[in-house]
């Protein structure tokens, strides 16, 4: 009799604390949520106060849509072509010269001028 008791209790007693358990990790998850929601509202006030900086702005325009300020005069660096390749059959892979050299043969070779 005392053995169903016990185990009554603790059958009884399962539900809360797995209830009991599941809330804790769950405030531990919204913790977590609350302080990165928290970061990430201290780096939008830090970004507010560099944006309102007219220096900022000017920075920005410049960098962006390549302002000047008058007076100056801009210039912009076109970065060089790349070099043409030598010798484009070093970069073909092995089948497609092999293929390559199969069309070759079958085209007959023009006979030498007399």
């Amino acid at each position: 009799m005392l053995l169903l008791v016990v185990v009554t209790l603790v059958v009884s007693a399962a539900l809360p604390v797995r209830e009991f358990l599941s809330q804790r990790g769950e405030i531990a998850e919204l913790a977590a949520a609350n302080a990165a929601a928290s970061e990430r509202v201290e780096e939008l006030a830090a970004e507010r106060v560099r944006v309102d900086d007219p220096a900022h702005i000017a920075a920005e325009a410049r960098r962006r849509l390549h302002f000047v300020m008058p007076g100056e005069t801009a210039y912009i660096v076109i970065p060089p072509e790349p070099a043409a390749q030598d010798d484009p059959v070093e970069d073909t892979p092995w089948y497609s010269q092999l293929w390559d050299s199969v069309g070759e043969a079958d085209r007959p070779v023009a006979a030498p001028a007399p």
